[in-house]
């Protein structure tokens, strides 16, 4: 299987994030690439560097709006007399149909949906270049690859349009399966990070081509909490076309196995040309986050299970943090898919 990865997006090194309200040391840490590669090699993948394909790719997702401030706040954030090293909003609008303002305060509250995603001077560049993975992968798959893997770090299934949120910048997965479009009619995305893809869901809610179905902890009690629930259907012509399936916590391999069946019978119904595998190996029963316990062998099960569906597939990867088995969780993943 190809993999795609640029050394530009181990640039991006966040130093701190609020958990419960509390400074911590940023999980979403550069070493998680080095480990990331580590299992792709393992799993036998040929390691290429992307092409950078301009902003087009990203814009076709992301408001031109969003794409200025992203390229340009930490420019101006530094301008602020005392302002923080990284960009971190100290503020949030309670609704966003006001006034957009000016202020580079205002906008990162407007533009940054939590402060898990703080931007530094090499941010812009790293998300460009995860971005660009995502979309040589679709690339690959669009000339003929059965499958084809982007290391994608900053992950970006919890982007919005206009928003960055939960470690990510650009919406990687949504921007792979908007490339594939250009030959797919119906894009289906399937999301098996720890933590529902909300931004996903949120760009492709009201739309009937592409179909999201994302498995995850139950969100009632865990991120991104207000977004992950199971009568979340879609609206307009979207409606119909966005399937949730919250688990409890600390489910297993099981309980994870058992959920697929569900999103196999919807995504079958879709009858898709191809298919997003936003892959989160955060499931794992010893992630640092410990919202779920699939095991390192549950994960080639998982892989084998989605692959047995037959779509050309452009595996994107979102969450995963590090412990010991992180490597081996990704080569057990890729092993199994390429074994179908």
């Amino acid at each position: 299987m190809k993999a795609f990865y640029a050394v530009e997006q181990k640039q991006h090194n966040p130093k701190a994030f609020l958990s419960s309200g509390a400074p911590q040391p940023n999980p979403e840490q550069p070493e998680r690439t080095e480990r990331l590669l580590l299992g792709a090699k393992a799993a036998g993948c040929a390691i290429e560097r992307p092409r950078e394909h301009g902003r087009g790719p990203i814009a076709a997702i992301h408001t031109p709006e969003y794409l200025d401030f992203l390229e340009h706040i930490y420019t101006r954030w530094q301008r602020i007399e005392g302002a923080s090293e990284e960009v971190i909003p100290n503020i949030h609008p309670l609704g966003r149909n006001g006034r957009y303002p000016a202020s580079a305060v205002g906008q990162a509250g407007y533009h940054m949906a939590d402060t898990a995603c703080p931007i530094s001077a090499e941010t812009w560049d790293s998300a460009c270049w995860s971005a660009w993975s995502a979309v040589e992968a679709a690339e690959a798959v669009m000339s003929g690859a059965p499958a084809a893997y982007a290391l994608s770090r900053p992950p970006g299934h919890h982007a919005f349009a206009d928003a960055a949120g939960g470690f990510c910048f650009f919406n990687n997965s949504a921007i792979a399966a908007q490339h594939l479009r250009k030959q797919a009619a119906r894009v289906a995305i399937l999301d098996v990070d720890l933590h529902h893809g909300n931004g996903t869901q949120g760009i492709f809610y009201a739309r009937p081509d592409v179909l999201t179905v994302s498995i995850h902890a139950d969100p009632v009690r865990f991120y991104p909490f207000f977004w992950g629930h199971a009568d979340e259907r879609g609206e307009g012509p979207g409606l119909g076309y966005n399937l949730n399936l919250p688990l409890p916590r600390k489910s297993g391999d099981e309980a994870f196995l058992e959920a697929l069946q569900p999103a196999f019978r919807r995504i079958r119904a879709f009858a898709p040309d191809a298919l997003v595998v936003a892959l989160g190996l955060d499931a794992f029963e010893g992630d640092p986050f410990g919202g779920l316990s699939v095991s390192t062998p549950g994960f080639a099960r998982m892989a084998e299970a989605i692959s047995s569906l037959g779509l050309p597939s452009v595996i994107v990867q979102e969450g995963g943090y590090l412990c010991d088995a992180l490597s081996d969780n990704l080569t057990a993943f890729l092993t199994g898919y390429a074994s179908q």
